[in-house]
């Protein structure tokens, strides 16, 4: 399997057709998990984990003290700073999401939109560990991804022996990738996050699911 950096990398130029639909229903929905960002995180000092290009970094902030965005694709982040976001407010660095001691920085507030769903199953406690012991104790985290919908989101690929969901992604020049994306019904989500989170609040749409916490 190709590595989800390269697969974002190559699909960065059109990445943000995702959030462009006319369905009215997607948008209402993109419009609530934007709302609970700006409620969430006014004044905080955000860790964004896989910002991509800077779709939700530009929302937050908006409200932010601070915002820092890692990802692991330099294409994803030169569109992200191609944003020309207030330098004082916000940055955008090359980092692992599984390797977040190395962000420089302290946060009160953690941000992980479209990224859960990439996680191998076998590695969410150790993505989860370390958010939280970077953040440390009483700080927000705010996650959000896509609702498994029939017939979008690619064709399903099946790996015997493997629990995550595989889909097969074309891209507009014809590469295929075969990509991790599970999906997660409400109470297997809080199931998840339960381990490292209090006050967890689920929000479930015809389209996507977003969920706030904070951290033990």
């Amino acid at each position: 399997m190709r590595s989800l950096p390269e697969y974002y990398g190559r699909r960065a130029p059109e990445y943000e057709q995702k959030f462009r639909s006319t369905d009215p229903v997607r948008q209402s929905e993109l419009a609530a998990i934007a709302a609970a960002l700006k409620e969430l995180f006014c004044g905080r000092r955000v860790l964004e984990v896989a910002c991509g290009t800077g779709y939700w970094t530009q929302i937050v902030a908006d409200v932010a003290a601070r915002v820092t965005g890692v990802d692991l694709s330099r294409e994803m982040l030169a569109l992200a700073r191609g944003k020309k976001l207030p330098a004082d407010k916000v940055e955008f660095l090359l980092a692992d999401a599984f390797q977040l001691q190395t962000v420089p920085g302290t946060f009160d507030a953690g941000l992980a939109n479209f990224f859960l769903s990439h996680v191998p199953k076998a590695r969410l406690a150790e993505f989860l560990a370390g958010l939280h012991k970077k953040l440390g104790p009483n700080a927000i985290v705010f996650l959000a991804d896509d609702v498994d919908v029939p017939g979008l989101g690619g064709q399903s690929a099946a790996r015997p022996g493997n629990e995550d969901t595989i889909r097969l992604r074309t891209l507009p020049d014809g590469t295929q990738y075969e990509v991790i994306k599970s999906f997660y019904p409400p109470e297997q989500l809080r199931s998840v996050l339960a381990p490292w989170s209090t006050k967890v609040r689920l929000h479930f749409g015809q389209h996507f699911w977003w969920a706030s916490c904070l951290t033990l």
